[in-house]
């Protein structure tokens, strides 16, 4: 059950639909209808939205080209007893949205910030990409140059955790593209477009198999899209069997460490740099 929880002097973050407004929370609905003012990065944009659900509340702009004076404007309201709410064009605000130097500031002058949690496309697209989600993180939208979106990519290129960006349509191309020289074609990666709207579609594959896909249908290159990127399993990852761990050991006792570890990756498969690391180890506890 849901009742009118609005607090006075306070900002709200309120989240809004990535694309079905079906998905728009009851909770959201009656803060947005009760504060005194909602901050919007486009007000016309957001205006359908109140018109779909009833809500008169008055809006104004709130976008990243808003300067300090806008800011202290809104949060002089707050201090004088109001309640504001901000909202995004679409889904959680402050992710990849305007609203961090807001919130910093009400923060900083002790206002109250209360967060009304809902869709969100980062956990909205790892849900279904079929990706490990134990360990992710979100790297925004990568640089609009090759040379500035290759250095990025090259940074995160031994990264561990699972990686997700947001791509727009003109750019979807080149950054597959780009993703494919530094990643390699066998790394694992999925696109996400158009979440939850009437022409979603998630497909997962491996890079070199996903780029053959969505340049063969112009379709797939429209919307807004959610880039996942498996991430790097490092050498370090590679587990030592106790099998391999005595084949190892055993003949350690006849060879140098190099010949050693040269000879049990031969026989096992697993990296010589791996079993010459363990093969040090042993000699220098054996020593």
């Amino acid at each position: 059950m849901v009742s009118n929880e609005r607090e006075p002097s306070a900002l709200y973050i309120v989240a809004t639909p990535i694309g079905n407004l079906g998905d728009m929370t009851a909770r959201a609905v009656e803060v947005l209808r009760s504060v005194d003012l909602i901050a919007a990065e486009d007000t016309r944009h957001s205006a359908r939205l109140m018109q779909h659900f009833g809500i008169s509340t008055r809006m104004t702009s709130y976008h990243d080209f808003s300067d300090d004076v806008r800011v202290e404007s809104l949060l002089a309201q707050v201090h004088e007893g109001q309640s504001i709410a901000l909202i995004s064009d679409a889904g959680t605000p402050l992710i990849s949205d305007p609203g961090y130097r807001l919130v910093q500031r009400a923060k900083e002058q002790a206002l109250r910030v209360v967060p009304i949690p809902g869709v969100c496309a980062i956990t909205t697209a790892l849900s279904v990409a079929g990706l490990p989600s134990d360990r992710f993180i979100f790297e925004g939208f990568p640089a609009a140059k090759r040379t500035g979106r290759q250095k990025h990519f090259q940074s995160l290129l031994q990264e561990p955790r699972t990686i997700i960006f947001y791509e727009s349509p003109h750019r979807i191309l080149d950054s597959i593209d780009d993703m494919l020289e530094v990643f390699g074609a066998q790394r694992e990666a999925a696109i996400c477009r158009e979440l939850t709207k009437t022409f979603e579609s998630i497909h997962s594959a491996k890079l070199g198999e996903l780029q053959t896909w969505i340049r063969e249908d112009p379709n797939r290159q429209r919307g807004e899209f959610v880039v996942i990127v498996r991430g790097a399993v490092l050498q370090q990852e590679e587990t030592l069997n106790a099998e391999v761990l005595r084949t190892l050991e055993i003949l350690l006792e006849s060879l140098s460490v190099k010949q050693a570890a040269a000879l049990t990756a031969k026989i096992s498969g697993v990296k010589k740099n791996l079993l010459y690391e363990r093969a040090l180890e042993i000699s220098k506890a054996r020593s």
